[in-house]
């Protein structure tokens, strides 16, 4: 990309304005969560869900997914939030937040399968991280969610390129990003990196953001970018939000983010993937569920 192309982005970025502010509920309640565990008090989180009924609605909905194997039906805030647990609870703000970051008039691309890939991915980034005994499966998980915002930058700031890069994409089978690249110049990794500088997020998600598809050009934190980039593929393979770039000839050993993984952490079996795979699919099946209950109810 060319330093113009770049300013170009830039300033394009920073005179978004279409982007709508955090629902004023959730910045309180996720400040709250922040807080040792030891100090958070279940009624409070209660109080604060309480005040937003689509985030309540989204506590109840997750907390009777089969993820949880409930025998009973949950049915109050108090419940939910007593299943669910603080770290979930946040996860929910954190997806409510996204989930009205873009004016419907302005999506070119199906928002139900943006965001069932984004959550989809939030979830098997975290699992594969529990797998490799990463210290930071949350970090994972909020890496995960937030990989694909520059295709947000892209639908605002250069909607008929995104729309001729996405029916490319879909016309010849081929990822999402060489087909902006194609049709753009440029790719969304190339647009988040540069939202990512702008909203000033952590330099691992930037990271992320900018080199998911690329995980070989991650210096700072490539596990972290390899956890995502292969969880990105797992989510296309098993039907979780696009399937235009699952490539039939693609093999778990052969790609780059697995041999960053198994490398760095052993606990993976290097030598044995298809045991790998086959829990991955069960996972996926479960994580599918739960992600098209959030999204499509």
């Amino acid at each position: 990309m060319t330093p113009t192309l770049r300013e170009l982005i830039r300033e394009r970025v920073e005179k978004l304005n279409s982007i709508p502010t955090v629902p004023a509920i959730i910045r309180p309640l996720l400040h709250y969560l922040e807080l040792p565990v030891d100090q958070v008090e279940v009624t409070r989180i209660v109080d604060l869900v309480s005040c937003d009924e689509s985030i309540s609605a989204q506590c109840l909905r997750v907390a009777n997914s089969a993820l949880y194997f409930r025998t009973r039906e949950v049915k109050s805030v108090h419940g939910a939030v007593l299943v669910l647990g603080v770290r979930q609870i946040r996860e929910i703000l954190l997806s409510c937040s996204l989930l009205n970051l873009l004016p419907k008039e302005s999506w070119v691309i199906d928002p139900l399968v943006f965001w069932e890939h984004s959550l989809g991915c939030a979830l098997v980034s975290r699992y594969c991280a529990r797998k490799a005994r990463f210290r930071e499966p949350e970090r994972a998980y909020l890496a995960g969610l937030l990989h694909d915002i520059g295709e947000l930058v892209n639908m605002l700031s250069f909607q008929e390129e995104f729309r001729a890069a996405a029916q490319l994409a879909r016309s010849e089978h081929i990822p999402l990003h060489q087909a902006e690249y194609s049709a753009l110049g440029f790719t969304h990794c190339d647009t988040g990196k540069i939202l990512a500088a702008h909203w000033r997020l952590p330099e691992d998600i930037a990271e992320v953001v900018g080199h998911h598809h690329n995980v070989q050009q991650a210096k700072l934190h490539p596990v972290l970018v390899a956890l995502v980039g292969l969880s990105d593929r797992l989510c296309h393979i098993h039907q979780l939000g696009y399937d235009i770039d699952a490539s039939l000839d693609w093999k778990l050993e052969d790609d780059p983010a697995w041999v960053i993984l198994t490398r760095d952490y052993p606990l993976l079996p290097p030598n044995d993937p298809s045991r790998f795979l086959l829990d991955m699919e069960g996972f996926a099946g479960e994580a599918r569920k739960l992600v098209r209950s959030i999204l499509r109810n």
